[in-house]
């Protein structure tokens, strides 16, 4: 890799305060664009035009994502005066469209919980640890990684909030409700000892990879399709579920660590009924009846 792009890197975490998967992420694609091109500093607009038949299979969200890498380094390549031009207007302009979110329906959250909760009657750590996540992922709405990362600090005594570190570092406040007090405190009394995680594993902490297998493993034991669930989709049902009950996009907003509200409105497409109704009910008009 050129040493612009080890500056550029370094320049996302420390002045944008990166994390470090998208960092990784960054690292990648730059690197693949260096492997066809070269170095991306000299690299010219024909260079960058033809990425585009370069990348012919890959997918339209892979590709948006590799120009913006780029565009963002070329900024970065102006603001440090290593080019007078900026070459990126000449790369493809993919049309890629944000997939909604998968959704689970309140019947597979309920069948989901039981079987959690049938697992931890006992005091097996295994079950008691899996309902303390599973709590936190759809009563919290937690990222995986902000979930697995947890410190025990951060765990309330006498106060009903996780003090939670987001991405870019940003710290937000993130409620928790008196089930997952109950089963946080059932983990905390088998929690092997020795960590400052709250979900240790031997070198550090529990990893999303393995989160991911312990979820879609309990969704089997449930009876639904491991393939329609994932620490993810807990995120979005915790998300969807609180719309339909009448929370506010904003206040959603805050809670799942969103820093564009056009990031959380891709929920408002589960809810379009309830909106309806809404502006039939509320709506200054909807007592009225046309004359004639």
């Amino acid at each position: 890799m050129s040493v612009a792009v080890d500056e550029f890197l370094a320049m996302l975490a420390t002045e944008r305060g990166a994390a470090a998967n998208t960092l990784a992420a960054y690292r990648r694609d730059l690197e693949g664009c260096e492997a066809i091109v070269g170095d991306l500093v000299a690299a010219d607009r024909d260079d960058l035009a033809g990425l585009g038949g370069a990348w012919g299979d890959l997918a339209a969200s892979t590709v948006a994502r590799r120009v913006s890498a780029l565009r963002q380094f070329y900024g970065f390549c102006l603001d440090e005066d290593w080019r007078r031009d900026d070459p990126s207007a000449a790369l493809p302009r993919p049309r890629a469209r944000r997939p909604l979110p998968k959704v689970l329906g309140h019947s597979e959250i309920e069948a989901l919980f039981a079987r959690a909760e049938e697992e931890a009657h006992g005091d097996r750590p295994p079950a008691l640890r899996m309902l303390a996540l599973l709590e936190l992922l759809y009563g919290s709405g937690l990222r995986a990684t902000e979930l697995v990362s947890l410190p025990v600090a951060a765990v309330p005594r006498d106060v009903p909030f996780l003090t939670i570190t987001g991405k870019g570092g940003q710290q937000r406040m993130v409620p928790v409700s008196r089930r997952a007090q109950m089963a946080l405190s059932r983990w905390l009394a088998v929690r092997p000892g020795g960590s400052r995680y709250l979900f240790p594993s031997r070198r550090t902490h529990l990893t999303r990879v393995r989160l991911h297998q312990l979820v879609k493993a309990l969704a089997g034991r449930a009876g639904i399709d491991p393939a329609r669930l994932s620490p993810h989709v807990l995120r979005h049902a915790f998300a969807t579920h609180l719309l339909e009950g009448g929370a506010d996009l904003r206040v959603l907003q805050t809670l799942l660590g969103h820093a564009d509200i056009a990031t959380t409105q891709i929920y408002t497409h589960v809810d379009s009924a309830r909106l309806v109704a809404l502006v039939n009910e509320r709506h200054p008009l909807a007592g009225r009846t046309r004359a004639g």
